[in-house]
């Protein structure tokens, strides 16, 4: 019999690994397809995992809520959020883009500090700038190395800090099902306003793999966050890196993107610093905000 911090990890590498197989069919399609068109099928083809954990009682007033203005900012957000990684997993070597968007908390927790008037104390103050570092170093700013496309992760970053307080409102009244399905519905409806402009048929070879990264994207966030309900932070956090892993490996196998050395010591840096939030907030007994739930 497994124990629930056993049962909460596996659950985490289930996540990581969703997220990982849909980070790496995004860069594959987008050498063909337009970013808003690969956004459309992340939303449309998202809905089938959310389907089977609605509860059936549900059904019938199942979008009814009194905050349907926060379900809107929030997944609108989300939705430019998901727009900066998808675009930075386009231009950059996955690694690089996926060790950015792991600073998400840092930006997650200076939002808090912003909008919630949260105190931010020494350790947390530590691992904002600890986080802030290692993303420059990832950067690379002022160098050759530096692009303009490195800026579409910190898009997502910033997005995702906000989303991360907008969270923190709505789950203590909605149901993730329903913040989820607010979110993957303004996908479908941001995608298809983008296929106005630009659509690519897809061929009957590649419609697998563009069904798969909406269902992959689901998945990641369904089992991060039956991971943090059975798992204790601190055993089932560390799991979620495996994400960078994977998209190191899968950069040198598929993509043939050798990481720079400055890529692992920024990758070092912000997850040094999102372990000292996590820490920080498992010690204030507050729900963790993890990397790519949106």
């Amino acid at each position: 019999m497994l124990s629930s911090n056993q049962i909460g990890a596996i659950y985490m590498a289930i996540s990581a690994l969703s997220f990982s197989i849909m980070d790496v069919l995004v860069k594959f399609m987008s050498a063909t397809y337009p970013t808003g068109e690969i956004i459309f099928f992340r939303g449309f083809f998202g809905l089938i995992p959310i389907i089977f954990i609605i509860p059936r009682e549900r059904y019938k007033n199942f979008f009814q809520t009194t905050k349907l203005a926060l379900h809107l900012t929030r997944a609108i957000i989300g939705a430019i959020a998901m727009i900066g990684i998808y675009l930075g997993v386009k231009f950059l070597p996955l690694a690089d883009a996926i060790t950015i968007t792991f600073a998400a908390p840092v930006f997650a927790t200076i939002f808090s500090m912003i909008i919630l008037k949260e105190q931010v104390r020494m350790y947390r103050w530590a691992a904002i700038i600890i986080g802030l570092i290692g993303v420059a170093v990832v950067l690379k700013p002022g160098t050759d190395m530096f692009t303009i496309y490195s800026l579409f992760p910190i898009l997502f970053c910033v997005g995702f800090g906000i989303i991360a307080v907008l969270i923190k409102k709505l789950s203590e009244t909605e149901p993730d099902y329903l913040i989820a399905i607010y979110f993957t519905l303004t996908l479908i409806a941001v995608g298809a306003c983008s296929l106005f402009f630009t659509f690519v048929i897809p061929s009957l070879q590649d419609l697998l793999p563009l069904i798969a990264i909406g269902i992959a994207g689901s998945t990641g966030n369904i089992f991060l966050t039956m991971s943090l309900r059975k798992g204790s932070v601190s055993t089932v956090t560390p799991i979620k890196y495996l994400s960078l892993v994977f998209a190191t490996i899968s950069g040198i196998f598929f993509f043939n993107e050798i990481p720079h050395v400055t890529t692992l010591f920024g990758a070092f840096l912000i997850i040094l610093s999102s372990v000292i939030i996590f820490k920080r907030e498992q010690i204030k007994n507050v729900k963790p905000v993890i990397t790519r739930q949106i």
